[in-house]
């Protein structure tokens, strides 16, 4: 089997692709991967450097969701055609939905990992109406139209394609994973949280964190500085004074593994979240996770997680403060996030119903 992968570099769909792409060819599956968004760095690729069956070709080209990318699909869904044509792949597995729309007689997987419009619907609790959002809108249509699946990493964001842009008829939820040997759930913990996010990220809504009158220390890893929401800044390192916020800026990936290692929780403050990456690696170096109360955050961790009311600094200081004060509650947490993690969402597992799917298209077109 040979499969063409695309990819962006630019946040969590590049660590999806890594562990699909490495789980594909230890299958002995060929691969064919392209990347979008921009040249990454080598430290981005390297784990590229020890598979043999895998083609990797990199671009620049703009991605759907960004402004001014209509020139850039065109020309990146040419380019993507020359390397269809070049390579002739069994099956496309495309994380944009334009390339759905590929005229090409190969079955097409789009996953829809996140959207525009339900970002937009979750953050401000409606869609953009302009003529961008209309264009946009319009391309994702046209993506989602030309797949033979259209596969979701949860029901509730299966949910919001079939809101935004109609019901999709070929569809189906494969969770994401991750590989647990990456992560080390054996140390012992210090009396610290670990938290994931950009400031500016409303999604996310990691400045929930800077309204915290928590005794209990915070690491927050991915912001450069941290902003009190009053648009004072203070450097990496440093907390504002009272605070017990602390910004790690952009970690390597063994910092991030340090960081989790060592934390006794992590804090999920997405209000926008389709799954969420990071706090599946809390879970698999087993930190009880304290979860914004979203739908996807109930879908993907159930009873696994403690939950403060949406959106709430009070009732999130309030939910460390209960963990805080029993470690051996704090324990039974880690634990439970740690096992369902292991059991539901591995890269091996997702992988496992990647290679199902692909053999049921292929099967499909076969007979067809």
């Amino acid at each position: 089997m040979h499969v063409l992968v695309t990819a962006d570099v630019l946040g969590g769909v590049w660590t999806y692709t890594r562990e699909l792409v490495t789980e594909l060819a230890l299958r002995h599956i060929r691969v064919t991967l392209v990347s979008f968004g921009e040249i990454p760095q080598p430290s981005q690729t390297s784990w590229l450097e020890k598979l043999s069956n895998v083609s990797y070709y990199p671009t620049p080209f703009r991605l759907e969701w960004m402004q001014d990318a209509a020139e850039d699909i065109y020309e990146s869904s040419r380019y993507l055609l020359s390397i269809i044509h070049e390579h002739r792949p069994d099956l496309l597995h495309l994380s944009q939905y334009c390339y759905g729309a590929l005229d090409v007689a190969l079955p097409k997987v789009v996953v829809a990992h996140s959207d525009v419009m339900s970002w937009n619907e979750s953050v401000y609790g409606m869609q953009p109406e302009d003529t961008w959002a209309q264009w946009y809108r319009a391309i994702v249509e046209q993506g989602l139209a030309g797949a033979n699946m259209v596969v979701a990493p949860s029901r509730w964001m299966l949910g919001c394609i079939d809101k935004c842009y109609g019901p999709q008829p070929r569809s189906r939820v494969i969770y994401n994973g991750r590989t647990p040997a990456l992560f080390n759930p054996f140390v012992s913990k210090d009396n610290y949280a670990a938290s994931v996010g950009r400031l500016w990220d409303e999604g996310k809504q990691s400045r929930l964190l800077m309204q915290l009158d928590s005794s209990i220390p915070i690491f927050l890893a991915g912001a450069t500085s941290v902003d009190d929401g009053s648009g004072n800044r203070y450097p990496e390192g440093r907390a504002k004074e009272g605070s017990s916020i602390w910004s790690k800026g952009q970690l390597s990936e063994g910092e991030m593994r340090e960081l989790l290692s060592r934390a006794a929780v992590y804090i999920a403050t997405s209000k926008y979240e389709p799954f969420g990456l990071a706090p599946l690696e809390a879970a698999l170096s087993r930190c009880a996770i304290v979860a914004n109360d979203i739908p996807s955050f109930r879908e993907i961790w159930g009873d696994t997680a403690v939950y403060f009311h949406r959106d709430n600094a009070i009732s999130l200081g309030q939910a460390l403060e209960i963990l805080h004060s029993d470690p051996r509650l704090c324990m039974t947490y880690a634990n439970l996030a740690y096992e369902r993690a292991r059991k539901r969402y591995t890269a091996e597992r997702m992988v496992d119903e990647y290679v199902q799917l692909y053999t049921a298209l292929l099967e499909h077109r076969a007979a067809a």
